[in-house]
């Protein structure tokens, strides 16, 4: 495949934010990927941006002449790609990039997109949903949950048989909350979870009835400061020891399956601690780990987490989360691909989470910018089918 030109534009997010799209002409058409954005990010993401995206834009028209003409044949050729952008773009440009180089070599070899990364991928991952949110994807002057996501973990592996249940109980737990909770105006959130005024251990107590596993974003780095988690709802400061203590009785009493982000960024040791206590739960790292090998090798290390979240957008390079999933698998660690909360409508996540055999796909219930992941991997089991 060779690259005859490159361009791209800004487009708006599902929060109506401005993000990119990038474009690839080579001889069959042209090509385009656009990225999504997090607004609960971690510190050590890669920067989005090189200094905004109207410069990383530009960077890519100034760049132009040195794409043309380069050849692409194989996944690990997105290396020349590397080379040629690398200290000039951030890393919501290189993902959109490095896709729509996939899509078009995909084209070219007249191949899905998944089988340019691993053509003998046969596991599907099981659905992740988020049903209720909080934290800092929902914007209210209201009282809401600290916890940021409250997550559905379906015990069927056909996605879309998965997404039936998810979206079955997302609309009894709306019931639910009208009569729990008082302030409840069905309204959703940047993630198109349910918004509500009520606790965790409240919306616990919602989830814990329907038959499937449960799961919670902490997202704990976010009301995380001077050595105390500073919860709101109710108001009260927990040190890492209350914080153990709380999270190790919430895993117990409602069976919670899946912790993401515990504890805060930094702290690899609160997370090994709470994951000898519950080898069997998957204890998840997210900005403890940021989509990067040196995190990820550093929570291996420490014993911190049993699974980690993938996140394109947060390194950028493709090569880089084929390191980070290598890296995984080899040393047991479960693998969930997730979206973020600024969400486009690009579905090339689906393929990425299949073609590196992720375990999970943590993605929302509804919205068309979510749903249309989920039903290209629909689509990708579909094909298949006759196969198996």
């Amino acid at each position: 495949m060779i690259i005859r030109g490159v361009s791209a534009k800004s487009i708006l997010d599902s929060r109506k934010e401005k993000t990119i799209l990038v474009s690839i002409k080579t001889e069959k058409g042209v090509f385009s990927a656009s990225a999504p954005d997090g607004k609960s990010k971690g510190k050590y993401e890669a920067r989005p941006y090189k200094k905004s995206l109207e410069g990383d834009i530009l960077a890519l028209k100034k760049f132009n002449d040195y794409f043309n003409k380069e050849i692409i044949e194989g996944f690990e050729d997105l290396r020349r790609i590397e080379d040629i952008v690398e200290g000039h773009v951030g890393a919501n440009t290189l993902f959109a990039l490095e896709s729509a180089a996939l899509k078009a070599l995909a084209k070219e070899k007249n191949k899905e997109v998944w089988q340019i990364i691993n053509p003998d991928a046969r596991k599907f991952p099981r659905l992740v949903g988020n049903c209720i949110g909080g934290g800092k994807h929902s914007q209210t002057k209201e009282k809401k949950p600290d916890f940021q996501e409250f997550l559905l973990i379906p015990f069927t592996k056909k996605i879309k048989d998965s997404l039936e249940v998810e979206k079955k109980i997302k609309t009894t737990v709306e019931q639910d909350l009208k009569e729990k909770d008082s302030n409840f105006k069905s309204k959703k959130n940047d993630e198109k979870g349910w918004m509500t005024s009520l606790n965790e251990k409240e919306i616990l107590e919602i989830l814990k009835k329907y038959k499937v596993r449960i799961g919670v974003d902490v997202a704990s780095s976010g009301f995380y400061k001077r050595k105390k988690y500073h919860y709101e709802n109710p108001m009260l400061k927990r040190d890492e020891e209350e914080q153990i203590g709380y999270l190790s009785n919430l895993i117990k009493n409602f069976d919670i399956f899946y912790v993401e982000d515990p504890f805060n960024e930094e702290d690899f040791d609160s997370f090994a601690k709470l994951l000898k206590k519950f080898p069997e739960s998957l204890i998840v790292g997210d900005d403890l780990t940021v989509t990067n090998s040196k995190r990820l090798r550093k929570a291996i290390d420490n014993k911190s987490i049993n699974a980690l979240i993938v996140k394109p957008n947060q390194c950028g390079s493709l090569l880089e989360i084929k390191r980070v999933c290598e890296m995984a698998v080899k040393n047991g660690i479960k693998i969930v691909f997730s979206h973020r909360s600024g969400e486009t409508q690009e579905d090339i996540l689906a393929d990425l989470a299949f073609g590196f055999q992720a375990d999970f796909f943590k993605i929302g219930i509804d919205g068309k910018e979510r749903v249309s992941k989920i039903n290209r991997l629909i689509e990708i089991q579909k094909s298949l089918k006759p196969s198996h």
